[in-house]
């Protein structure tokens, strides 16, 4: 098989991670959480008590950050901070950290670095605009902003966490206007991509649509 590149974008709770693990193991190839990087220079940044708007600062963790990522954990510094990524507190914070542009371009080069010579899926919100603007597939997940909140809210409620449906919607909604608003590499959907309303389908119906879709041009 010739190398597949597959970029699954969307907004925050719209399934991305889920489904693009899903078809990861279909059809083995390599999955990476890009998210997930963004959330660990997050967590580090928390941990060091910094000021997150604080350019010098963030570039400082950057540099000095040793993170390791595969499709089950992710570490920083030799840690395994797989379930600490996902706590609130970073959640409402990890839009900031995004924001950086040294952060940005630092998380891009290792991600396109992961991909060369491989068949990837990549999830977040740049990987067919910005990181793999090449990709041989390229698809936009959405959905209903009080459907993601209620997807998040039983996520949390599961890990021992608890707030609202109003909160977490509210925390969504401003998600994605810092997402789609900043200046670096902004959260839309690529051109020539694939538009998915998650809202009404299940886990299966998506991770089907996308294989069906692939397996049409391959």
């Amino acid at each position: 098989m010739s190398i597949l590149h597959i970029a699954v974008d969307g907004p925050a709770g719209s399934g991305k991670s889920t489904v693009a693990k899903i078809i990861a193991e279909r059809l083995k190839i390599t999955y990476l959480d890009t998210g997930a990087m963004y959330r660990a220079i997050t967590f580090a940044a928390l941990t060091a008590a910094i000021d997150l708007y604080d350019a010098q600062a963030l570039k400082t963790i950057v540099d000095k950050i040793d993170l390791k990522i595969n499709p089950t954990a992710i570490y920083v510094d030799g840690v395994d901070v797989t379930e600490a990524i996902r706590t609130p507190e970073v959640t409402q914070n990890v839009s900031v950290v995004s924001m950086d542009p040294y952060v940005r371009a630092e998380m891009v080069n290792m991600q396109r670095k992961i991909a060369s010579g491989q068949s990837v899926i990549m999830d977040g919100r740049d990987i067919g605009t910005v990181v793999l603007p090449d990709a041989n597939y390229k698809f936009f997940l959405v959905a209903d902003p009080v459907e993601r909140a209620k997807r998040r809210l039983i996520e949390l409620k599961a890990k021992g966490f608890n707030t609202s449906l109003e909160a977490l919607t509210d925390e969504i909604v401003k998600r994605d206007a810092l997402d789609s608003g900043r200046e670096v590499s902004p959260l839309r959907k690529a051109s020539g991509a694939i538009e998915i309303d998650t809202t009404f389908k299940t886990i299966e119906e998506v991770v089907a649509f996308i294989i069906d879709a692939i397996k049409e041009k391959e």
